[in-house]
Formats: structure tokens, C-alpha cells, sequence
């Protein structure tokens, strides 16, 4: 774990104001009631996008990491740029019938139905160290379901980083077994 100064902790504050200050508020996305958390204009913004992917890598630096994991679709953006900056490789976990190859499925439940994703069998070499990494933890069933993969695939979950955790709905308890780095808390 990377040791942090009170200057470099007020840097860090500073740093996640202004990442926060890019995510743009979207009222009744996909519908009626929803406030939805767009992170576009922080992808567009070279240094902002930056900082946010040094400070997602933060706590797996010099870890060893072999994967980044990334979740359809927006962690596919993250988890790339992750895997670039920590020097590890990038594995895509897609919805059912996207990949190509054989895969594992895991089902999950969601506010409205269920849903399922799938990773390829061979994705990486068994107890591959391997951080996931998504845009939102929500009710924890996306981020439940993509560590059953990584486990089933044979990795070991170092750690599961969000961009946004919305506090309110409590995800994390679905996956309090592993470590959880989010930068914004709502």
C-alpha cells in the first residue's frame, strides 16, 4: 500500500473535487426518478481522465498485478487505461453471447430482471493476481458476478476499484470479502 503525506493526501482531495466537479448529472436516465452519473465529459478531458486512472491504480501499485478486469462497457474505458499505467494485461468481461470463445457465466440480479455475463475460460493463468475495475458500484450484483468469473477463470481478486460507489444501495456488502477502492462516494 502506497503511504500518503498530508500534503499528498490534500492533492489527492483536490484531484478528486475536480474529477467530481467533470461528472455531469443526467435527472430521469433511463427513466423517471433516476438521477444518472455521466462520466463523458471526464473522459474527455485528457487530464482529469488521467488522474482518475492513477488515482484507481493507486493502492495496486508494485502489487504484481497480472489483469485488469474490465466490465461492460464503460469499465472496458477504465480498466484499459488501468492495465497501461500498472503494466498488466486487460481481460473483457462482456454480456452473454459477446465473446467468442468458451466461456464462464455468472447470472445476477438486477432492479428490473436479471442478467448475465460471461469471460473466457482461458482468460488468464490460474492464481493470476486481478483487479476489476467499473465505473459504478450500485447494489453489487454487477461487481458479485464478475468476481465469481475471475475466481471461476482461476484468479485471485486483489481488489474491485469504482469510480462512483452510490453509497445508498449498500453494494458493498455484497462484496465486502474483497478489498474496495472507490474515488467518489454519493
Amino acid at each position: 500500500m502506497v503511504k500518503t503525506t498530508s500534503t499528498a493526501r490534500q492533492k489527492i482531495e483536490t484531484d478528486i473535487n475536480k474529477i467530481t466537479g467533470a461528472i455531469r448529472n443526467i435527472p430521469d436516465f433511463p427513466k423517471p426518478g433516476i438521477l444518472f452519473r455521466d462520466i463523458t465529459p471526464l473522459l474527455g478531458n485528457a487530464g482529469l481522465f488521467k488522474k482518475t486512472i492513477d488515482l484507481l491504480c493507486r493502492p495496486y501499485q508494485d502489487r504484481g498485478i497480472d489483469y485488469a478486469v474490465g466490465v461492460e462497457a464503460r469499465g472496458f474505458l477504465l480498466a484499459g487505461a488501468a492495465a497501461c499505467r500498472i503494466g498488466c494485461g486487460v481481460v473483457p468481461v462482456r454480456k452473454k453471447g459477446k465473446l467468442p470463445f468458451k466461456t464462464f457465466g455468472a447470472t445476477y440480479d438486477l432492479e428490473y430482471g436479471q442478467d448475465t455475463l460471461e469471460i473466457h475460460q482461458d482468460a488468464f493463468s490460474k492464481g493470476g493476481k486481478i483487479i476489476i475495475i467499473d465505473d459504478v458500484l450500485a447494489t453489487g450484483g454487477t461487481a458479485k458476478a464478475v468476481a465469481e468469473l475471475v475466481e471461476k477463470a482461476g484468479g485471485k481478486v486483489v481488489g474491485i476499484s469504482f469510480l462512483i460507489e452510490l453509497a445508498a444501495l449498500n453494494g458493498r456488502t455484497k462484496i465486502r470479502q474483497y478489498p474496495i477502492h472507490a474515488l467518489i462516494k454519493y
